[in-house]
């Protein structure tokens, strides 16, 4: 057996085809300002003005678009309904991905209720908690399922993505079974790291990393001499029990 290991900043950069992964975190970008040009009406749009729309430099923009192939034409720009596709295409969500969702907490009820993704390729085929009180509970047109059925949903519907929206203490676990079952894929939402095998993919979401990136700059703007004296930090070993919880009830 492979063993586990944790996905940090300094894994690999290049994916197979040796697109670089800040070229493809940039991709769903791309995708999503042509779709917003092509519900607009328009049909072609020059680097500048798709930059413009995606929020990034045209340069950066063209080196990223040379990684897939060449579908711009000098002088005219790209056609947005080809490159929509051919991007579509390149990530992936031109298929119909399975998804299950595992925690039905605050969070996991907010991404249940989401009607997007269904019009990005992916279909929620499952929502699981292992709380008794939340099983059986209807979101939408689904009902939470116990998550003691992980490995037959799994298997009957070809899950390959999985998303964990539980707190810390059983995410780890959660993670184990999804990998066990055979989901490749994992997006997680527990404010932990976790670790997964060789061969499985893990993106992790913090929202109180972003904020805190965003105080940073709220920070810098307002200068750093109005800053408040550095308060008596508290012991490392306390800070994940300190985070808010955003999941269900898995593993309590």
């Amino acid at each position: 057996m492979t063993p586990a290991r944790s996905r940090r900043p300094g894994a690999p950069t290049r994916t197979e085809r040796g697109i670089p992964e800040a070229t493809v975190a940039r991709l769903p970008v791309y995708l999503r300002a042509l779709t917003a040009l092509s519900d607009s009406g328009i049909a072609t749009a020059s680097s500048e003005d798709l930059a413009t729309a995606a929020g990034v430099n045209s340069a950066k923009l063209r080196k990223d678009l040379s990684y897939l192939g060449s579908y711009g034409t000098r002088g005219v720009g790209y056609d947005v309904e080809y490159l929509r596709y051919q991007i579509a295409r390149e990530i992936g969500v031109t298929q119909d991905w399975a998804v299950v969702i595992v925690g039905i907490g605050n969070l996991g009820h907010a991404l249940a209720n989401y009607s997007g993704f269904g019009t990005r390729g992916f279909r929620i085929v499952a929502l699981l908690d292992a709380d008794p009180q939340l099983v059986g509970e209807r979101i939408g047109d689904m009902v939470v399922r116990d998550f003691a059925e992980l490995e037959d949903i799994v298997a009957a519907d070809r899950v390959s993505i999985g998303v964990i929206t539980t707190p810390a203490g059983p995410a780890q676990e959660v993670c184990d079974r999804l990998v066990a079952a055979g989901v490749t894929s994992i997006l997680n939402f527990a404010p932990v790291v976790l670790s997964v095998p060789d061969g499985v993919d893990i993106r992790k979401v913090d929202l109180s990393i972003e904020l805190q990136i965003l105080a940073y700059h709220e920070q810098r703007k307002s200068g750093e001499a109005a800053l408040p004296p550095v308060p008596e930090l508290p012991p490392m070993n306390g800070l994940a029990t300190d985070l808010p919880s955003v999941g269900g009830g898995v593993g309590a």
